[in-house]
């Protein structure tokens, strides 16, 4: 298994470094004088010679690319012109808050698809089945923008004064009960002190508040990402159900799932030991791409429900024509999806020995 791995990891390098190149010509093709197309307005030849000379502009292509692949290494992603600071502080800042809504949005569509899917082709053509996939049709359909909106209208207006009333927006970052790990466990004692991967993990307030066992924070945290977890995760939530439904029906139909039913087995072990185990490679693709998805296409989500993450953060980039932030991001959200790929892939070894042997 260690040579799987091993394997998997340097096929990785490569694909990091056409990464590294193709971020490099983005930020490089910019039609016109790239000072005059950061700056807009306030471009001057006054203003422009200076700032052309601090970006490495005018040096040639391959001096540029060496002191751009070196400035990476050293976690220097260039400072953003919207918001004066390092775009890495601002990943650390907000990368995480991205990170905390994928990974509930993932999880509220594995817990509910995977299930679904299961039922939907054991119960083929049933009742659930029917109801299932156009459930799951419907979900697809749906635009995230559209079903966010409806959500926070529905259960911050129609429900309001209700016990089930949820926030529309917003999340908890500071306040008077919000304590970072750090600080509680005396590692730092202030943020200017913390390191950045402290700040990246403190930044995850679900975590955060179990480090420190602040329930109230929890509780706080876990409100505000219920509604966005679920817009945002519906549209994975229906492609899991219907990959799993998919899978889990060709398999039910193999020689060895009757083999296993004529041998007495009960249908709980048929199901789950013999037909979905064989049916989860599919399925992990399905979960590792669409992860990546969320982390990248979470820009619609974060602007409705008013999270400051990466998405927002891109978004506010792209328009202010902030194209070290654009950079940025991309070059994280790229090596994101590597990086989700790499880990699919050895969960394919544990799952299928067959891989690790091939």
């Amino acid at each position: 298994m260690s040579a799987f791995i091993l394997r998997r990891l340097v096929l990785a390098i490569p694909v990091l470094l056409g990464i590294l190149i193709v971020t490099f010509a983005l930020g490089r093709s910019i039609p016109g004088d790239p000072c005059r197309a950061m700056l807009g307005e306030k471009a001057t030849d006054a203003v422009c010679k200076p700032f052309i000379e601090k970006m490495g502009l005018n040096k040639p292509i391959p001096t540029q690319f060496a002191l751009y692949v070196t400035n990476i290494f050293q976690g220097n992603l260039g400072d953003s012109l919207r918001y004066g600071r390092p775009v890495t502080s601002l990943l650390v800042e907000r990368l995480p808050v991205t990170m905390e809504l994928a990974i509930t949005a993932l999880v509220f569509a594995i817990v509910l698809g995977i299930p679904l899917g299961i039922l939907s082709a054991y119960r083929y053509n049933s009742k659930l089945d029917v109801a299932t996939m156009v459930g799951a049709n419907i979900g697809v359909s749906m635009p995230v923008f559209w079903l966010g909106l409806m959500l926070a209208f529905f259960f911050s207006v129609i429900l309001k004064d209700t016990p089930f009333v949820l926030p529309p927006s917003g999340r908890l970052t500071a306040g008077a009960n919000y304590t970072p790990f750090y600080i509680s466990w005396g590692i730092a004692a202030s943020e200017q002190t913390a390191s950045g991967l402290l700040i990246f993990i403190s930044r995850l307030n679900i975590l955060n508040s179990i480090l420190t066992l602040n329930g109230q924070q929890f509780v706080d945290s876990a409100r505000h990402l219920i509604l966005p977890a679920i817009a945002v995760g519906t549209i994975p939530l229906s492609i899991i159900a219907r990959m799993t439904r998919s899978t889990v029906l060709e398999t039910l139909g193999q020689d060895y799932v009757r083999t296993a039913r004529a041998k007495g087995l009960s249908e709980y072990r048929v199901v789950v030991r013999h037909a979905v185990s064989n049916a989860l490679l599919p399925v992990i693709t399905i979960i590792g791409l669409n992860f990546g998805g969320l982390i990248a296409g979470a820009v619609l989500t974060e602007t409705i429900f008013g999270f400051a993450g990466i998405g927002k953060t891109l978004f506010d980039g792209i328009t202010a024509r902030d194209y070290a932030i654009v950079q940025g991001v991309t070059l994280v959200t790229a090596i994101a999806f590597v990086l989700i790929n790499l880990l699919v892939d050895i969960l394919y070894g544990y799952v299928d020995p067959r891989i690790r042997l091939s």
